[in-house]
């Protein structure tokens, strides 16, 4: 029998797990089935276990779930633990569902593997202090950055985050204002200012020479947010390798296998380009 797995949404039609984790099978050669599945916004807990009858060995959670899958989860993994959210889970044979969350790694992963960029040392900025910033802190932090600092438009929430994570290395929380005189050589957008064609309210010198600018959004186009950055000389990435990477990391976790990413990834950005 096909191994089950899926991803549940709500919306979830957008999704290209779908389209990610067959490339995946197919490179590797492992015979599964993985499914788009929309779950009612007030019952996710019903539809993950009708998921699980069917036999689904596992799945991937997005918005606006995945805090409840936190939940849901008997076993967490320590970054999902700090994270607060699980995005990958796994239905154990001894009947306990693992919950783990692969955003962060997706994102380290894209960043320094296919972008060559390293963290080590680095002045790092991540701006915002939501659900998609509290996932990434923990494996940003483990590549030992010099600094991190966390900034967000009520700057108590940065700090709120920044202490959570304090244990971890060298983290701070600041309001926009607050990044006034200082550089970074590594800026990330984790706000949701892309998705609204928006910029974060930044100082226009918080790019140091030859810094680079990471967008956890993507589409056919450069975000607002790196236009800018490019305008102000940055290096830019958009956040379609984090999609990838952290598929990946769960299909490790599911199989036990490490997809290749390069040609999925290649794929993808081809079928975002406008001129296809």
């Amino acid at each position: 029998m096909t191994d089950l797995y899926c991803v549940f949404g709500n919306p979830v039609a957008h999704s290209k797990s779908p389209v990610i984790h067959a490339a995946f099978a197919g490179l590797t050669g492992h015979a599964l089935r993985y499914e788009a599945r929309l779950a009612p916004a007030d019952d996710f807990a019903g539809s993950l276990c009708a998921f699980l009858a069917e036999g689904g060995k596992g799945c991937n959670i997005t918005v606006p779930f995945k805090e409840q899958a936190w939940a849901l989860a008997a076993v967490r993994s320590r970054r999902a633990e700090k994270a607060g959210a699980v995005n990958t889970l796994l239905a154990g044979k001894d009947g306990r569902l693992y919950g783990d969350n692969t955003d962060g790694v997706g994102l380290v992963r894209d960043l320094v593997q296919n972008a060559g960029v390293s963290l080590a040392g680095k002045r790092v900025l991540v701006l915002g202090a939501g659900g998609a910033v509290r996932g990434v802190l923990s494996p940003l932090l483990a590549e030992k950055p010099a600094c991190l600092v966390v900034a967000n438009r009520t700057a108590g929430k940065a700090e709120a985050l920044a202490a959570l994570f304090a244990d971890e290395g060298s983290i701070s929380g600041t309001g926009f204002t607050g990044l006034a005189g200082q550089q970074f050589d590594v800026v990330i957008n984790g706000t949701s200012a892309s998705l609204q064609g928006e910029l974060p309210p930044l100082p226009a010198d918080v790019l140091a020479p030859g810094a680079f600018a990471y967008d956890m959004m993507y589409g056919a186009q450069p975000t607002v947010f790196l236009q800018w950055a490019a305008a102000h000389g940055a290096d830019t990435r958009d956040g379609l390798g984090m999609l990838v990477e952290q598929a990946a990391e769960a299909f490790f976790i599911w199989r036990n296998v490490r997809p290749p990413t390069a040609g999925v990834l290649a794929e993808l950005r081809a079928a975002l380009s406008p001129e296809q």
